[in-house]
């Protein structure tokens, strides 16, 4: 895949910890991630997976843990079935949190190498936006 990355960013009134634990906790991802069933152990070189649905069809994504520096960088590579690539490692993506503190506030930047496309990294990018803002909606809310 080519090199166009997709990026994301939000602002969240919380502390880089309880932000780290929405991206980590499997009930709070769920949330802000449509339903999404997330399972991993969280540690470097683990596999995790996401299952869920999406409009009307089920998934089951998959990729491997490649950083877990709590609470400023999370970072796993990702591979869907639906995007009708083969699984191998050049169709999966690279998916990059990047958490700074701001006063009493969390920066979450998101990115997402491999990208075939400029569109298709806008794409992705407006539909990671989405789900940083339903982060953003899931912290906040408490």
């Amino acid at each position: 895949m080519a090199d166009h990355v997709a990026r994301a960013r939000v602002e969240i009134e919380a502390a880089p910890a309880v932000v780290w634990q929405a991206l980590t906790d499997p009930r709070q991802v769920a949330r802000w991630m449509a339903g999404t069933e997330v399972s991993t152990d969280w540690r470097v070189g683990s596999p995790i997976t996401w299952r869920g649905e999406m409009n009307g069809t089920a998934y089951e994504d998959k990729g491997e843990i490649l950083a877990a520096d709590e609470p400023t960088r999370l970072s796993m590579t990702h591979y869907s079935p639906l995007m009708g690539a083969d699984d191998e490692p050049e169709n999966y993506h690279t998916v990059t949190y990047d958490l700074s503190a701001h006063g009493d506030r969390t920066t979450v930047e998101l990115s997402q190498d491999g990208n075939e496309s400029a569109e298709q990294a806008e794409q992705f990018g407006a539909n990671w936006q989405g789900m940083l803002d339903a982060l953003k909606k899931t912290v906040e809310s408490g």
